[in-house]
Formats: C-alpha cells, structure tokens, sequence
C-alpha cells in the first residue's frame, strides 16, 4: 500500500511522518525531493537556469530559493513556469525513490506529500492520510515554532487549503490537536484498520 501523508504547515505531519517510520514505513519526502533536485547538475536546475536566467543563483552556482521565490512569486506566469519544471521532476523522483524500497522487499511505502490534495495526486497513493489539527491551534504552533508575528502566520495560513476542507478528500485523519501519545494511537488504529503490519 502507498499512503500518501498531508496536512498543513503547523499540522504536526512531520511528527506524525517520523511516528510512521519509527513503525518501519519507508518514508518519501516531497519537500526533500524538491531541494534535491534544484542541486547544480540536476535537470530541474538547468531548466530553472534556462528559463529565468543567472540572477536566481548565489555566486558559488547554487540556486538562491529567496531570489527565485522573489520571482515567481511577484508573477502567476513565472510561477507556473516553475510548477512545469518542479512538479514533474518531483514526482517522478519520488516515483524512483518508491520503487526501490519495493525492490528491498518493502510492501508499503508513505508518501509525504503536503500539497496531494491541492494537486490533485491521488492516483500517486492507494490511501490519503490526513493529519488535521484546528486552525486556531495551528496558528498557535505557528507562531511559536517559527517565532513568527500573528499576523505573518494568519497570511501563511491564508495562503493554504483549510484543513477543515481537506478531510473530504482524505481516507482517514488523525486529530492531532492533543498529545503526542493521543496521536500516536490514533496512527496506530488506523494502521490497524487498514490491515497494516510492517
């Protein structure tokens, strides 16, 4: 089985990520995958180099992500431009990385996807696990763990899907408004239901 993992920033997904492999599930990380990839050698980075210039590099040939998040994010054209580099390369990454724990004898694989349901990747995982927390205790954690203004966390928050709207499009969620120990049985329940023993 693949389950794909989502949630929303300040959601704990990552608490709940490192819970599924401490259970023995090999982990994929969408947003690992995307600082790979944009790496000086890597098609994606040529492509990137190709199609907004030299200026979104630092002097050592690395991508600068602030200049470039600059960019695009002034421009919904740009941002596209970089969605047609970024999100295939991403996917089929994850695609390779999930093939070979398969190949070491795996039998299921957790996709950390934090945007599956905004694009739309179901057909990337058999189950899609949520992890939800209500938005005012998101913005409290927000706010804490990136010493962020309430303000700057509400925009961040804004810019998202609501989480609330995403648990239409989940198999299952995990409350993970108490503690961490509440959230790990819910894990464990719902890996029990769907037949899971790693």
């Amino acid at each position: 089985m693949i389950i794909g993992l989502t949630g929303g920033i300040g959601s704990g997904k990552s608490t709940v990520a490192s819970m599924l492999q401490e259970q023995g599930f090999p982990l994929v990380d969408a947003d690992q995958i995307a600082r790979v990839i944009v790496e000086p050698g890597e098609p994606a980075y040529e492509q990137i180099v190709e199609a907004f210039g030299t200026s979104v590099l630092h002097i050592d040939g690395s991508l600068n992500r602030k200049a470039l998040g600059t960019v695009v994010f002034k421009s919904s054209d740009k941002r596209e431009i970089l969605n047609q580099i970024m999100h295939p390369a991403i996917r089929s990454r994850m695609i390779e990385e999930k093939e070979k724990w398969l190949d070491e004898g795996y039998e299921h694989v957790v996709y950390d996807l934090p945007l599956l349901i905004e694009n739309e990747l179901f057909f990337m995982v058999d189950k899609v696990l949520l992890v939800y927390v209500d938005e005012k205790v998101q913005l409290e954690r927000l706010t804490e763990r990136d010493q962020a203004g309430e303000e700057e966390a509400k925009q961040r928050l804004n810019a998202q899907m609501p989480l609330v709207d995403k648990i239409e499009h989940a198999d299952a969620f995990i409350d993970n408004n108490g503690s961490k120990e509440e959230t790990e049985r819910q894990l464990l329940r719902q890996l029990e239901q769907w037949g899971l023993n790693v």
